[in-house]
């Protein structure tokens, strides 16, 4: 098995596909722009959905790439020597071209060889679908597996929840997947462990997922007429199983700054597990901390979306450096060494490396004065619960501190102690599951639906950036060039480079001149060419290394001509009345705008 680096298996699996005929396309913002069902893209697959839909890639029917992911659900379980939120994801497709034996040939093929991963055949295990009432047990894909040498013993059949894709909402395109497991030598933790098992001796490395069904409103699975192959590898979990490592952090992708942190702490990592958990912690927190302020969109730290989820991170990383002792600002040290370490895989970062160390500080700095504040607040409890004949500080008053002030449990706790007090956990705990399950409940509301959302208002709403983006540079001047756009099912979001606030009356003629083309009832066309040709023919293009040697360029009757991959309408009479709710600075040198359709 080759011990390999993870910027070399980066490069190996893209041009182990090249050489399959793949074409690479690049990686994709980490701020899905036209999908409000998710916060950040969550696999490498979720930028190409609409071409697993059934739309024309214009790079091909066989794709390969790297895609920056984030997975929010998994915040709370870092810490452990596994998860992470942030990851890269090597992935492959094929759009109505081969399917599951050449799928799995190229993946047993690319793990194996001695040219590629090398690892030994028999250290494989895989899964594969065992059927039930909806489609039968995918003897195709075990058949295969066997072909190559894979023994039965060694070829699970597992049920939907472990061995099916989608559909990501009520409707779509679905099917069943196989998945590789390496054998780490560990003992089993029993007779019955098997690949799926979360005791550490089964790795998954690959996942080949195909969609060959789609399921209709009323539940039933009928075949795709074009069916497609979804892969993917996770370069962090794969690099660590290359190079023989129990954990994803004991590999060079977070080496250089586990050993920062045990310089600023003091802590020599791997001696005390619960230390261990907050190096980790830190480690993965600014780590994809940098990855989102990095990133094309410009996401900042605040209390909505996006960017409630960096305040997150980023106030975690502050408490566990406090737990481990370390004092003042010390994110933009660790910052620093990540950014050097992506850079030339993600150019963009280091374009934004003013952006990233100039944000981190500032809200080390808010999260301190939160830290006063909260011990002010609890200061000021202090003689009431001193009162009291029992000393114990209500759940619902620790949650109070926690959620109007961010003031930790742990820290409240840390404040008890040293008053003689202790703390309600369980009840603050019921009051945090109470919180969460109305937090649930309202971002189901702006989140709702499946992994995209291509719905008649939001592929408005889309069409609706084109002709802002046009108007902008109409009645601001051609300095105007889009940074970035994010789309709900309610509003539209654009970016945009300027130097100052717009006028009202700025405002006004860049909503009439969009709602007269609104009127007109204008055609989008769109056609598929080189990017040099889209550049020649006058297309707006403004995210360099973003797009393909060929791209879809649509226009909007004589108006407008944009290089895109979003959905549109096909008339402009579609999109209703064109209306800006606010305008502000974004950063600087960038503003922004937010806007909706009336009656779209």
């Amino acid at each position: 098995m080759q011990l390999m680096k993870a910027h070399e298996l980066r490069e190996k699996y893209i041009e182990f596909f090249k050489g399959k005929q793949h074409a690479q396309i690049a990686g994709k913002s980490l701020i899905p722009e036209n999908d409000p069902t998710v916060l950040f893209t969550t696999a490498g697959m979720h930028p190409l959905v609409p071409y697993l839909l059934g739309e024309d890639h214009p790079a091909g029917k066989r794709l390969v790439n790297y895609q920056k992911c984030i997975r929010t659900g998994d915040i709370e379980a870092v810490g452990d020597p596994h998860h992470l939120t942030c990851f890269e994801m090597l992935g492959n497709w094929s759009l109505g071209d081969y399917f599951k034996d050449e799928a799995i040939a190229m993946s047993y093929e690319f793990l194996t060889s001695p040219e590629w991963l090398g690892i030994d055949p028999g250290l494989l295990s895989v899964t594969v679908f065992e059927g039930d009432e909806d489609a039968p047990r995918d003897e195709e894909s075990a058949a295969k597996w066997k072909e190559l040498g894979i023994p039965e013993e060694r070829i699970y059949y597992l049920p939907k929840e472990d061995n099916w894709w989608g559909p990501a909402g009520e409707t779509g395109p679905c099917g069943p997947d196989t998945e590789m497991f390496y054998d780490t030598g560990r003992e089993a933790c029993g007779d019955d462990c098997s690949p799926g098992c979360s005791c550490g001796k089964y790795f998954e490395i690959w996942n080949d997922v195909f969609m060959q069904y789609r399921k209709t409103r009323e539940g039933s699975f009928e075949p795709l007429a074009r069916k497609c192959v979804d892969t993917g590898m996770g370069i962090e979990r794969t690099a660590a199983v290359l190079q023989g490592k129990q954990s994803v952090y004991d590999t060079e992708v977070f080496a250089s700054v586990i050993t920062k942190i045990e310089t600023l702490s003091g802590h020599t990592y791997g001696g005390d597990e619960q230390k261990d958990t907050s190096v980790r912690i830190i480690a993965d927190h600014v780590r994809t901390s940098v990855f989102i302020l990095g990133d094309e969109q410009g996401v900042t730290p605040s209390n909505v979306g996006q960017g409630y989820i960096l305040r997150r991170l980023i106030r975690r990383a502050v408490r566990h450096g406090k737990k481990l002792g370390i004092e003042g600002f010390f994110l933009s040290e660790l910052a620093q060494m990540i950014i050097d370490q992506y850079g030339d895989v993600y150019p963009v970062m280091e374009d934004r490396r003013d952006v990233i160390l100039r944000e981190l500080p500032a809200e080390e700095e808010k999260f301190l004065k939160t830290l006063q504040k909260g011990e002010h607040e609890f200061s000021k409890l202090l003689p009431n619960l001193l009162k009291g004949n029992q000393r114990v500080i209500p759940g619902r008053i620790a949650f109070k501190l926690y959620d109007t002030y961010g003031f930790p449990l742990e820290l409240t706790e840390e404040l008890a102690s040293e008053h003689e007090f202790t703390v309600d956990r369980e009840g603050f705990e019921k009051a945090f599951q109470k919180h969460q399950e109305a937090s649930r409940a309202g971002a189901e509301k702006v989140f709702k639906g499946g992994l995209a959302d291509h719905s008649d208002h939001t592929t408005a709403l889309h069409t609706a950036t084109h002709l802002l983006h046009r108007a902008l540079r109409n009645v601001l001047g051609d300095h105007v060039q889009q940074k970035g756009s994010n789309i709900t099912v309610e509003r539209l979001r654009f970016d945009f480079t300027h130097p100052e606030k717009l006028t009202p009356q700025q405002i006004k003629e860049v909503e009439d001149m969009v709602n007269n083309v609104i009127s007109r009832d204008l055609a989008v066309t769109m056609e598929v060419m080189s990017l040099d040709e889209a550049q020649k023919q006058g297309a707006l293009a403004f995210f360099g290394d973003k797009y393909e040697s060929q791209v879809k360029v649509y226009s909007v009757g004589d108006y407008s001509r944009e290089v895109c991959g979003g959905p549109h309408v096909s008339h402009t009479g579609q999109l209703g009345r064109f209306k800006i709710t606010k305008e502000q600075s974004s950063s600087a040198g960038v503003r922004r705008i937010r806007a909706v359709l009336k009656d779209a």
